[in-house]
C-alpha cells in the first residue's frame, strides 16, 4: 500500500519512522510519503490559508494548494482514495481500519485551522474523525489512521495477531500475564499454566466477555446482537 499525507507541518511525522511502520516500509509492504502543502501555495510567502468569506473567527485552508497537491500525488498514486481528517467525519473504528487496509493507496489531507475550503469536498471520498473532540489539526488523526491500517496489511505483523485484537469481534482483549508467575501475592491464573489449550481458550473468551460488559457496554450490546 502507498499512503500520501498532505500537511502544513511535515516535521510532526517523525513517529512514523519507527517500530512496526518503519519495518513495513523496509519490507516494501508500505510506501509512505509526506507532502508539504506550502510547496503548492503559488504564493512567494508560501501562504495556504485565508480569512473566511462572510466574516468569522480563524483562518481557512485554501482550496487551490490542496487541488494542486492532490493532482501531483495522483500522478504517482492514481488509485489512491482521498481522505480528509475532520471532526465532522465518520468516526474511525476497527471496521473502518479493516476496510481501508484493502485499498491500493490513500491520500490523507490533514485539516487545520477553522476548516478547509468546502470546494475541496469535490475530490474527497471519505471524511474521517478519530473521535468527538477537536484537535489543533489533522496530523495526529492521520498518524492514527496510518498506524491502525498498516498493522493490518498482510505480512506486517504475525498473521494471527490482528484477528485477536480488541474490537475485531466486538470484544475487548482478554487479560494477559507474563513472568514472574507470582508477584506481590498476585498470581497468574492456574488455567494459563495448565497447558490445556481448550480450557485456556474458553477462559480467555469468558474474560473477554466480562471485560467488555464491564468496560464497554456499548460494544457488549453489539456482541450480543451478533450472537443471535
Amino acid at each position: 500500500m502507498r499512503i500520501d499525507i498532505v500537511t502544513i507541518f511535515p516535521e510532526i511525522f517523525t513517529p512514523l519512522n519507527s517500530s512496526i511502520i518503519k519495518r513495513a516500509q523496509e519490507k516494501d509492504l508500505l510506501q509512505l510519503k509526506i507532502w508539504n502543502l506550502r510547496d503548492f501555495s503559488g504564493d512567494k510567502h508560501k501562504k495556504v490559508d485565508d480569512a473566511p468569506y462572510g466574516g468569522g473567527k480563524g483562518m481557512v485552508l485554501k482550496c487551490g494548494p490542496v487541488f494542486r497537491c492532490v493532482k501531483k500525488i495522483k500522478k504517482e498514486n492514481p488509485e489512491a482514495l482521498v481522505i480528509l481528517t475532520s471532526p465532522q467525519g465518520e468516526v474511525f473504528n476497527q471496521k473502518v481500519a479493516e476496510n481501508l487496509s484493502h485499498l491500493e493507496g490513500m491520500i490523507i489531507i490533514c485539516g487545520h485551522y477553522e476548516g478547509i475550503d468546502e470546494r475541496v469536498q469535490k475530490i474527497v471520498a471519505r471524511e474521517i474523525s478519530i473521535g468527538d473532540y477537536v484537535l489543533t489539526g489533522g496530523e495526529i488523526p492521520s498518524m492514527v489512521l496510518v498506524d491502525s491500517v498498516t498493522r493490518l496489511l498482510p505480512g506486517v505483523i504475525t498473521d494471527a495477531s490482528p484477528k485477536y485484537d480488541s474490537f475485531s469481534d466486538n470484544l475487548l482483549d482478554w487479560p494477559c500475564y507474563t513472568r514472574p508467575e507470582k508477584y506481590m501475592s498476585a498470581k497468574v491464573p492456574d488455567v494459563l499454566l495448565s497447558g490445556n489449550h481448550e480450557k485456556i481458550r474458553q477462559w480467555r473468551l469468558k474474560k473477554a466477555i466480562e471485560k467488555t460488559k464491564n468496560k464497554r457496554p456499548d460494544i457488549y450490546r453489539m456482541y450480543l446482537k451478533k450472537q443471535k
